[in-house]
């Protein structure tokens, strides 16, 4: 039996693997045992499995999480990119001294069953560990330079994965995700939470803000999607990566202008007219460094998946979120 667990469980990626999980098993394999961990979970109990809150940054709960020998550990839990700017204690904390505590952990885990027990970590990277000045589209061979502490913090993760994945210790995956959109629910503190919310928010008839231009460009991906990027993460042989173990995922490469546009086919003018720009200098500031586009040519060869255009993540936001039974 696989024995799965989920840190960072609580989210909404979290919470969408999960139920991808409970649906699909893993590996043509139905999960019976899967446990998540995370400060806090859905009032309703969220997608299933065993829920057990936690502070990552507690060397205590790593350990004993790593003391059950899970077959396979998602790593998802992270402060996002706003909040990691403005608080640079706390994030490097929480995304990166978390990330060592847990590989130390298996390691340590490693070492006890005389080298039997290796674990596959898939840790949820991001575009951020990118840094201007770019190509048009970032290729696989493109360096890693963050111009954000959240991107810091993510590349140094990449790193210490990459390194006890060679010693032998652990069997990891970085997955460089895109921006996830259209995210459900409330806004969150990510400086990349307008991208959602010009979306999200006029489909439920409500006002939404926006900071930028029009003209920003950006890399998107849907939740779906990115729920389907962890689960294939999990099964790959990682001999096929050949020690190169981030990946930049599929996505989108859209402008926001497009993204409003692709709102107007679904919904209407109606709905355009609920987006009010309200130029954020800080935020402006943060995004002009992100990436734009990409040529994942790796992650395609490997079998990631990913939308076709805007209007398609549209639509599944709206499938899954408005359309859902329990929506």
């Amino acid at each position: 039996m696989t024995q799965i667990l989920i840190i960072g469980g609580g989210g909404m990626v979290g919470q969408k693997l999960t139920a991808r999980l409970l649906s699909d098993g893993l590996d043509g394999k139905p999960v019976a045992d899967l446990h998540l961990v995370d400060m806090a979970f859905p009032p309703d109990g969220g997608a299933g499995g065993t829920c057990q809150t936690g502070d990552i940054a507690d060397p205590d709960v790593i350990h004993r999480m790593a003391a059950s020998r899970p077959d396979v550990v998602f790593h998802l839990a992270a402060i996002v990119s706003g909040e990691a700017e403005a608080d640079f204690d706390k994030g490097w904390r929480i995304n990166m001294m978390s990330m060592w505590t847990l590989l130390e952990a298996l390691r340590a885990e490693h070492v006890a069953s005389g080298g039997a027990y290796v674990p596959r970590v898939v840790f949820t990277s991001s575009i951020a560990v990118f840094g201007a000045p770019y190509p048009d589209k970032i290729s696989d061979t493109f360096l890693n330079a963050p111009l954000t502490s959240y991107g810091a913090q993510k590349a140094t993760c990449e790193l210490m994965l990459s390194d006890f994945s060679r010693k032998g210790f652990v069997d990891g995956i970085a997955i460089r995700l895109p921006t996830i959109c259209v995210r459900p629910g409330k806004p969150n503190a990510a400086a990349s939470g307008f991208f959602s919310g010009i979306i999200r928010e006029p489909l439920n008839g409500l006002e939404a803000i926006l900071p930028v231009p029009d003209s920003v460009r950006h890399w998107h991906a849907s939740p779906r999607s990115a729920a389907r990027f962890l689960t294939h993460a999990a099964t790959l042989d990682t001999d096929r990566l050949e020690g190169r173990r981030a990946l930049s995922m599929p996505g989108v490469s859209c402008t926001v202008a497009e993204q409003i546009e692709a709102l107007r086919r679904y919904a209407g003018n109606d709905a355009v007219d609920l987006i009010r720009r309200q130029p954020d200098p800080v935020i402006m500031a943060i995004v002009a460094g992100w990436p734009r586009d990409f040529q994942p040519d790796r992650a395609l060869s490997l079998g990631f998946e990913a939308e076709a255009d805007f209007d398609e993540i549209i639509r599944i936001y709206v499938e899954d979120e408005l359309q859902a039974p329990n929506a």
